[in-house]
């Protein structure tokens, strides 16, 4: 291999960094789940925008905007971040993407009205 590509292969690995790829975050306590949270829920019906109110306890309220809620808490368990609802229960994934902090909720297993949402916590 030549040193010119050697060289090249550096400065474009060395310009370009994985900022932009979203890293999942490990919490101890879902206290760093309260807040304000919104994004879209994709589910078999379509998507749809979603905002979730998370209690320092863990307990939320998530809200659609087609006037559907659900009620559950977030929990820890074996250090991995879990869920349960009124309507399912699944894991949690808490990311940090280009400053943005990002929350994935993904059910267990489907049931009908359930599905896959993405939140962005709200400043």
């Amino acid at each position: 291999m030549s040193i010119r590509l050697v060289l090249l292969l550096a400065v474009v690995f060395g310009l370009s960094p994985l900022d932009g790829v979203a890293g999942e975050k490990q919490i101890v306590d879902v206290k760093e789940l309260a807040g304000t949270w919104q994004g879209r829920l994709t589910r078999e019906q379509g998507q749809g925008r979603a905002m979730m109110i998370v209690a320092p306890d863990g307990s939320y309220r998530a809200m659609t905007t087609a006037e559907s809620s659900t009620e559950g808490k977030f929990y820890l368990q074996d250090g991995k971040l879990r869920y349960r609802s009124s309507r399912t229960t699944g894991t949690a994934i808490l990311s940090e993407d280009q400053g943005k902090t990002l929350l994935t909720v993904s059910p267990g297993e489907p049931v009908y009205g359930a599905g896959t949402a993405e939140y962005e916590r709200v400043k």
